[in-house]
């Protein structure tokens, strides 16, 4: 291995040591614990250092909310792949990206709450939100309805899906309703 090959991947390995640091760091005390001099002290590594990897905090956010947006994505698939036909899927989705919102709130806030200099809805968006988006339009397509654009209509049930998932964090909504609203969800607006 060559010098600058094992520099690549020391290169590469602080960085994602950093993003796996701020994310561990957000979850437990939330996103305002997060500065450069906190994450420089938990890494052991000058503040320099971590900004030589990101410009500051708004793309550490960033680099958090793409790894989520790939985590997201593949248990969205997880979750559908293992239902059986249009209704079983959409609901085991709705269910997988309430739990996922759940069991990872700093994650979430990252990827839909918060600024991380990332585009949504255009031809800059990073691919890992497109693939985010996408595994939510491979099963809310199937079922979007007649003379209905399918990416509208996924637009429209991933609007519904976050408002639950951001009312139900912030104890707006029973805590005891939470399968009526997704079944609700599935019923009236996929109508499956």
């Amino acid at each position: 291995m060559s010098v600058q090959e094992r520099k690549e991947r020391e290169r590469v390995s602080r960085e994602r040591l950093i993003v796996a640091t701020a994310r561990e760091l957000a979850e437990q005390q939330g996103w305002d614990a997060v500065t450069t001099r906190r994450l420089a002290e938990r890494i052991e590594y000058s503040q320099p250092v971590l900004y030589s990897h990101f410009r500051g905090k708004r793309e550490i956010i960033g680099a958090v909310a793409l790894e989520g947006a790939t985590e997201m994505a593949a248990a969205l698939r997880a979750a559908t792949s293992a239902a059986d036909g249009p209704r079983t899927r959409v609901t085991a989705l709705a269910r997988a990206y309430l739990d996922f919102a759940e069991r990872n709130p700093a994650v979430y806030d990252a990827m839909f709450q918060l600024d991380g200099g990332l585009a949504f809805a255009n031809e800059d968006t990073p691919e890992p939100l497109k693939d985010g988006f996408a595994a939510l339009l491979e099963t809310l397509g199937e079922v979007a309805g007649e003379g209905v654009h399918p990416g509208l209509f996924t637009e429209v049930f991933w609007a519904a899906l976050h408002g639950l998932a951001t009312l139900t964090r912030a104890g707006r909504l029973p805590p005891g309703d939470a399968e009526q609203r997704v079944e609700l969800l599935v019923d009236r607006l996929a109508m499956v």
